[in-house]
């Protein structure tokens, strides 16, 4: 059984009380400090339709820099579509789309000086830009998968700075986790 904290959490999970039920952290004690997080989505098509989404020539028009404009709108709208996250006044936001072979690489950094970290901010801007350029080529490949969703870096606050790759980490023989495993989490819980 896990230990009960004087707020009614339990000391694993922040976000559930010991009854088992969600909530919202209280934050009102903790330091503001500079935070920041960066995340990654890959959107997987076809060759020929990564050089239209390069050249901007798609039946609904210009991918990148409307996936761009979105991924901010997504970050800044984190606390309505995720229900525990914290309203944060986000001093940065930054998208990038790379157009690869058979993909579209998207990396997000999100910066706060705040009393809670961006890395739910930087999923969601990296996420709805994803699903943004999905929504672009879907006339012409329907089939387009996003991928390997995950955040990459976080600094700021108490738990410190993490990158994944400082954080990826064998597996024990035998114990099929999914520590230093490609596109699967590895690293801290989240310091919200």
């Amino acid at each position: 059984m896990n230990d009960v904290a004087a707020d009614g959490t339990t000391g694993d999970l922040s976000h559930v009380r010991a009854d088992g039920s969600a909530h919202m952290v209280d934050v009102t004690d903790k330091a503001v400090t500079s935070r920041e997080a960066s995340a990654r989505a890959v959107l997987r098509t076809r060759p020929d339709v990564v050089a239209r989404i390069a050249e901007g020539n798609l039946p609904k028009g210009e991918a990148l820099a409307t996936a761009r404009i979105a991924g901010i709108m997504g970050a800044k709208r984190t606390p309505e579509l995720i229900p525990l996250c914290h309203p944060l006044p986000l001093s940065g936001v930054e998208l990038d789309l790379v157009p690869r072979e058979d993909r579209v690489e998207i990396t997000a950094r999100v910066r706060t000086k705040g009393v809670t970290g961006v890395e739910m901010e930087a999923l969601t801007a990296a996420t709805v830009a994803a699903l943004t350029v999905y929504d672009m080529i879907k006339a012409v490949d329907h089939l387009a998968t996003i991928e390997g969703i995950q955040v990459l870096a976080k600094s700021g606050g108490k738990s410190g700075d993490w990158t994944r790759e400082s954080a990826a980490r064998p597996e024990p023989a035998g114990q099929g986790g999914t520590a230093g495993r490609p596109g699967l989490p590895a690293g801290p819980g989240a310091d919200r």
